[in-house]
């Protein structure tokens, strides 16, 4: 299926994208394309090639294509503690959840998702032959597809609806890449996808200074290393584990942001903290001076971040998107993002450890937050 699309909104949209976020903070484009997302027609829909589990492109009857995940898992269902990272089954509903905390803490970086119910019945009729080919009847006389991906993509674990409709997340289409191309890169973070190996960052406390640093992607970027924190800040909060490599707008340069995609695998587990996560922002003590204030704003505030997921969650089809204990945990974990960066700022001069937005205004905002969030 192409790529392009020839709605004037979207358009519009994608003409918003800057080398520092996807959209402006008052986009007038958002919410009518959430709306669309939402109400609007699937006319086509065909598997999506790429990736390790299923995901289908859509076509929308306002020619807006969509990047549909079905649920899998319930809301009550952790990952399972002998799970590895890697094969954790994605959440639709994590995919949701992201975007809106994306937004809350003002990267905005992840393209919209929202919420909705699908009929498979219909889905059915209006997919290509390739996809077809993988739905039917199960005993119950439920419609399920399973289509074709390298996991979780076989009669034995399909995707059903009761006795037609399901649940589904759909995030609006990137710019396409032959007009926007965009270059993948490895994470200095990834973890290792074997069962018994580990990276070095892992095994390394200096991996930052020694390695990470030595590169000149990293050292002479004037944001790259601080886009790197911001997104381990953003990963720990949802507990996100599976990143293994980040996207960039090629023709922005290589000062523009990294793009915050594909967070299925988060909001697995709230009844632990993977601090591991945070490891970009432990060894590096580099700490976006914008994303700091944001985090101030809301700990001075109360600190319920949760709360303000929640409300911003409300607005979509599927809600209560996330179980309660995940709200707690988000609260918990800011906590634990603010030690963090107090710690960072106690062992090292603040000018070293925020980005260049960091004036002498900043240092009085900095002693009063220190002493406030101590308390």
């Amino acid at each position: 299926m192409s790529q392009s699309t020839t709605n004037p909104v979207v358009n519009n949209f994608y003409q918003g994208i800057t080398s520092e976020s996807l959209y402006p903070v008052n986009s007038p484009w958002l919410e009518w394309i959430k709306t669309l997302l939402r109400s609007n027609k699937i006319v086509y829909a065909e598997n999506k090639n790429g990736g390790s589990q299923l995901k289908l492109s859509v076509r929308y009857e306002a020619n807006v294509l969509g990047l549909l995940k079905p649920m899998r898992l319930t809301r009550s269902q952790q990952t399972f503690p002998d799970h590895f990272y890697f094969v954790d089954l994605e959440r639709h509903n994590a995919e949701i959840a992201a975007y809106h905390l994306d937004q809350l803490l003002d990267f905005r970086r992840a393209p919209p998702v929202v919420g909705r119910w699908i009929n498979l019945t219909e889905l059915w009729k209006i997919s290509d032959h390739r996809l077809t080919r993988t739905f039917f009847k199960s005993p119950a006389e439920n419609t399920c597809f399973h289509g074709t991906c390298d996991y979780y993509c076989r009669t034995e674990t399909p995707i059903c609806g009761h006795p037609h409709t399901v649940e589904v997340s759909i995030a609006l289409y990137l710019p396409d890449s032959r007009h926007f191309p965009r270059s993948m890169t490895v994470h200095p973070y990834r973890r290792s996808y074997t069962k018994t190996s580990q990276e070095s960052w892992i095994k390394d406390e200096s991996y930052c200074r020694t390695k990470l640093m030595a590169d000149q992607i990293y050292s002479t970027s004037r944001r790259k290393i601080y886009d790197i924190t911001d997104l381990a800040i953003f990963d720990f909060l949802i507990g996100n584990m599976d990143r293994h490599h980040y996207e960039m707008f090629e023709d922005l340069g290589e000062d523009s942001f990294i793009l915050h995609l594909d967070q299925g695998k988060a909001f697995g587990r709230h009844s632990t903290d993977e601090l591991s996560i945070l490891a970009p922002l432990t060894q590096c003590c580099k700490v976006r001076w914008k994303t700091w204030t944001v985090i101030l704003n809301i700990v001075n505030n109360g600190g319920h971040l949760g709360d303000l997921l929640h409300d911003s969650l409300e607005e979509d089809l599927l809600s209560p998107v996330l179980l309660d204990d995940y709200y707690e945990a988000l609260d918990r974990r800011l906590k634990l993002v603010v030690v963090a960066v107090q710690r960072c700022i106690a062992n090292h001069d603040p000018k070293q450890v925020f980005d260049r937005t960091f004036q002498e205004q900043g240092k009085s905002v900095m002693k009063d937050s220190i002493s406030q969030t101590s308390n």
